[in-house]
Parts: structure tokens; sequence; C-alpha cells
């Protein structure tokens, strides 16, 4: 059975990612940094559908963590066919309002975090294997209220074309998936307002707020064997976003 890491898998863009994965024939590893509740609550689910799946902790801003769910995942499995960089943190705030630590904190689970994650489990991804990085449709549209969050999926951007290219040759691909304002627990305090729905409605060309499932679809599409030509590139999951 094919084998795929969902980071960030107890909710969210991540939860769903990993319920469409495992409907697609993958055992999940289901990664979550604080709530096993949730990350087990997600493997219940797959497996009452008659998928596989296993729950991993770390916190991927600790790089001795990171370091633990790589030793848990070569437990789990030799090989790992998809890897999905979906884990982040962000704060929303003018910037003169960021701080230092949690300016520091952001960079250390969405971008450092990443990068070492992907750097460990490199060895267990076969020739012909999937990356996909859940980035952002705010590399692109500006957002004054998230200029750190934006500059780390900026870099998670980077990332992307420089190692699509180092592991090209071994047919293995690497791609972005953009979201634009997706209904998640994260957005729901301001985006289940009368003024967040009208904003979000107006930002995207649909003219409505997006789904996780939508953007689990894109994410199982970038893993799957109908994208094996496409790589460092950026699946804009937007709606449209500012068009």
């Amino acid at each position: 059975m094919r084998t795929a890491l969902v980071t960030g898998a107890s909710r969210g863009i991540g939860r769903a990612a990993a319920l469409r994965l495992a409907r697609d024939g993958f055992r999940v590893g289901v990664h979550y940094g604080v709530n096993e509740a949730a990350a087990e609550d997600v493997v219940r689910l797959i497996e009452t559908g008659g998928g596989s799946a296993f729950a991993l902790r770390a916190d991927l801003g600790d790089t001795a963590e990171v370091e633990s769910l790589a030793a848990q995942l070569r437990q789990e499995t030799d090989r790992l066919d998809v890897l999905v960089n979906n884990a982040a943190i962000g704060t929303s705030v003018p910037m003169e309002q960021e701080t230092v630590e949690a300016f520091d904190r952001i960079f250390a689970v969405n971008v450092r975090g990443l990068f070492f994650l992907t750097k460990r489990l490199l060895p267990l991804i076969p020739d012909g294997g999937r990356i996909v990085n859940v980035t952002s449709g705010v590399t692109r549209i500006a957002f004054p209220q998230a200029i750190a969050y934006a500059m780390t999926k900026g870099a998670v951007q980077t990332f992307t074309l420089a190692l699509a290219k180092e592991v090209g040759p071994r047919g293995i691909t690497v791609n972005n998936v953009a979201p634009g304002i997706i209904d998640t627990d994260v957005n729901a305090g301001w985006l289940h307002t009368p003024e967040g729905e009208a904003y979000a409605t107006s930002v995207h060309a649909v003219n409505r707020i997006g789904h996780v499932d939508e953007i689990a679809d894109v994410i199982a599409f970038a893993a799957s064997p109908g994208a094996s030509f496409m790589t460092g590139s950026t699946l804009d999951a937007t709606g449209g976003g500012n068009l």
C-alpha cells in the first residue's frame, strides 16, 4: 500500500487532505502538533471508511521533535510515496504589532521545520514520488495583516522551485498548492461575520468562500500520477483571488 504523510492533519485543510488521500488508497500518516484527540478522530474516520492511518505527534518548530517525527515515520514505513507539507501557523496583526518572538516562531514552524523534515524524509521517497507544499494566495495578493506569514509562504515557494530541480532527475515532483480564503476553524473567528464573509467573497472571482475539500482535491491531483509532468509549479486555488 502506498503511504502519504500529511502534516497538520488534525484539522482544516490537512484533515481534508488526509481523508481524501485515504480515499485514493493511501495509508496516511496523520501528523498533529497539539490536539491528539482530533488527530485520532481523523484516523478513526479513515479506518471506519476501510482505509489505514496512524497518528504522529511533533512540534515542527522544535528541531529535536522534527527529528523525532522522521524517526516515528520510519518505524511505520520504509517508503513514503507522498509528503504533504501543510502544517503552518501565523498571526494576523499589522507589522507594528508583530513581536520578535512570534516572528521567530512562525519561521521556525513554517520554514525551518518544513525544510528539515523534508530533508530527513527524502531518503524514504521513491523515484516518482510526490512532495506537495501548501503555500497561500498571500504570496501574490497583498494582505498587510499577515506580513510575516506571507514571507514564510514566499520562502516555501522558493524552496519548491529549488527542490524540484534537485530531485527532478529521480522523477520526484515538487509543487505548491496556494489556497485562497478557506472556511476553516482558524479563520472562523473573523470569517463567520457579515463583514468577514463580505470581504472574502469580494476577493474571490467566484464570489464565495472556499471549502477545505476543494483544496484537498487540488492536493490529491498534485499527488496523483496525472501530475507526473508538472513540477516546480504553483496550483492557484484562490478562487480567482484578486483577478
